[in-house]
């Protein structure tokens, strides 16, 4: 099991798919927002709600970065690891990511209509 934890809302369907996406085919842990531990919480920046994260031993990846960090722990995105070293050496390849993570974050609830489920924190709202 890795040590590694991905951050995601809890409170979002679109995410809650991305985040079972990476957990079925990966060894990551994967935690939403309304269960984090203190622990997991100081290394986060004070606007953690803002985007996903990937929680290493050494480093947080926020954002776009965290997602694309995660896909390379799964089976399919290990071979892709070369590729994105090398492109992480780009400016331009970091703001193309981080914008392309923005505009899809900032548009969750039409791709929501595509790829959702029903998210954690809303799975008791029932009772």
């Amino acid at each position: 099991m890795s040590d590694a934890t991905l951050v995601y809302d809890d409170d979002c369907g679109f995410c809650t798919w991305w985040a079972d996406f990476i957990d079925e085919r990966s060894d990551l842990r994967v935690a939403g927002f309304s269960e984090l531990d203190d622990d997991v919480l100081e290394r986060l920046p004070d606007d953690y709600e803002s985007c996903s994260h990937l929680v290493t031993e050494k480093d947080v990846y926020s954002c776009g970065e965290s997602i694309e960090t995660a896909l390379t722990y799964t089976d399919m995105g290990k071979a892709a690891r070369p590729l994105l070293s090398f492109l992480r050496q780009f400016e331009d390849y970091e703001r193309f990511r981080e914008r392309a993570y923005r505009r899809i974050a900032d548009n969750r609830s039409k791709w929501g209509k595509v790829m959702s489920k029903t998210p954690p924190a809303r799975r008791n709202d029932a009772n």
